[in-house]
């Protein structure tokens, strides 16, 4: 096993233009997320505060908590478990919304928990790295050695996902029929462009992730899935229907690994294994979460062709 110096020395080719063009890619994402989102969307949210509720407690409350048993379990080296607590605070990834409805989700639940998320995660998100990184003595170790700037945080959290939420719903609201067009063609196109500079950054980068990738493919891959498995039984245990538990699990396991890294990057100097957790997060969600999804969007499909032949 490499001793820490090594992996906190590990380079992720990841300049300042490129810092920007993430930061502008995500900014756009969420824009075109919020087109399509209306007042009446955190209405119907409150008016079932059932689902409101869950979906925090899951997302906000219970992945970072159970994120930092698993790490007093594992311990991992610290600057990945530092890692492991940032994915867990970041709020869910805005292509949730996406694979909510491919997997025959609730795709109108999905989005409206994203604003929801996105809206408390410019407090949520500094508090619960603040929080459960303080409890645990290697990881607060770093925190001491970097300048973690609660102002600045909250800043570059609302500059990539507060303003564009806010003149994304502007638009929809006194717009509406200028939004949707504008929705339909950006919507997609920014998820391409995301994805695309995640296959850019992962060729770059090819020769780190290859020597350096098996320090962290397990801890990715069983957070990931665990993830998608609380949110599931989260909401399985409150009695949601089948497509708000599915939405719930989406929301859950989809993180923000873009806005992690940007953190990252932004407030721990791009620190080796936080960054390559980060990044590899970014990429894996991305097949994980279109993998549950065509599992469940078939077995819907086979559901709906066995009732129909019934009937």
């Amino acid at each position: 096993m490499q001793n820490p110096i090594d992996i906190d020395s590990i380079k992720i080719n990841f300049d300042t233009s490129g810092l920007w063009v993430l930061n502008i890619a995500i900014a756009i994402i969420m824009f075109g997320v919020a087109l399509g989102i209306s007042i009446d969307d955190f209405k119907r949210l409150f008016k079932n505060p059932k689902i409101l509720f869950v979906g925090v407690l899951s997302q906000f409350v219970l992945l970072p908590a159970f994120t930092f048993i698993a790490i007093l379990i594992i311990k991992p080296h610290p600057s990945f478990a530092l890692g492991m607590m940032m994915i867990a605070a970041c709020p869910g990834g805005n292509v949730s919304n996406f694979f909510s409805k491919m997997s025959g989700g609730n795709a109108a639940l999905s989005v409206s928990l994203t604003a929801f998320a996105t809206l408390i995660c410019i407090f949520m998100t500094p508090f619960n790295l603040q929080f459960w990184g303080s409890l645990y003595e290697p990881t607060n170790a770093i925190l001491q050695t970097v300048e973690l700037n609660w102002v600045d945080l909250l800043k570059l959290v609302s500059l990539i996902l507060g303003i564009p939420l806010f003149f994304g719903m502007l638009i929809n609201h006194y717009h509406s029929i200028m939004a949707n067009k504008i929705e339909k063609v950006l919507k997609p196109l920014s998820m391409l462009v995301f994805i695309a500079l995640i296959f850019i950054a992962f060729s770059q980068n090819l020769d780190v992730f290859v020597n350096h990738i098996h320090h962290v493919v397990y801890l990715v891959v069983l957070h990931n899935i665990f993830a998608f498995i609380l949110g599931f039984y989260t909401a399985k245990s409150f009695g949601l229907n089948k497509k708000d538990t599915k939405t719930i699990a989406m929301e859950t396991g989809i993180q923000n690994g873009g806005l992690g890294l940007l953190l990252i990057f932004g407030f721990f100097d791009g620190l080796g294994g936080m960054a390559l957790l980060a990044a590899f997060w970014g990429i894996w969600d991305v097949f994980s979460g279109m993998a549950l999804a065509t599992f469940w969007g078939r077995k819907k499909e086979k559901n709906t062709i066995v009732k129909d032949k019934i009937t």
